[in-house]
């Protein structure tokens, strides 16, 4: 399923949000992202279209076993990837930075190698 880098994000945002707690709602994800209510409304209907998210009956969203497939993918590009630039000295703030916008467009070869390297190298990430 394709899916948008946005739609990445708010699927990442959901899944971060729902470790802290059981009770997700789109004014958490609005908050937790800096998106407005609209934007937020709309994503999420967008994301329950492609079976990503459901909306349980207290109201809150939680992510379908797809959706926290893709989301738990996501999640784990952008840890190794912080974790390793700031392995290579680059500060936490721009090592985040720097793995959110690259965690969508690194191929899932290229990611796999990358964790095959570190693994092989022990880095301590």
């Amino acid at each position: 399923m394709s899916l948008q880098e946005s739609g990445e994000m708010y699927l990442e945002a959901i899944f971060v949000l729902s470790k802290e707690s059981n009770s997700v709602r789109g004014i958490d994800i609005g908050e937790y992202l800096g998106y407005t209510k609209p934007s937020v409304s709309r994503a999420l209907g967008l994301l329950r279209d492609e079976g990503f998210v459901i909306k349980d009956e207290d109201g809150f969203i939680k992510l379908t076993e797809a959706g926290e497939s893709r989301a738990k993918r996501i999640y784990e590009r952008h840890t190794v990837l912080t974790n390793l630039f700031i392995s290579i000295g680059v500060d936490e703030k721009t090592a985040s930075d720097d793995a959110c916008r690259i965690e969508h467009y690194i191929s899932d070869t290229t990611f796999d190698a990358l964790k095959a390297h570190i693994n092989k190298e022990k880095f301590n990430l």
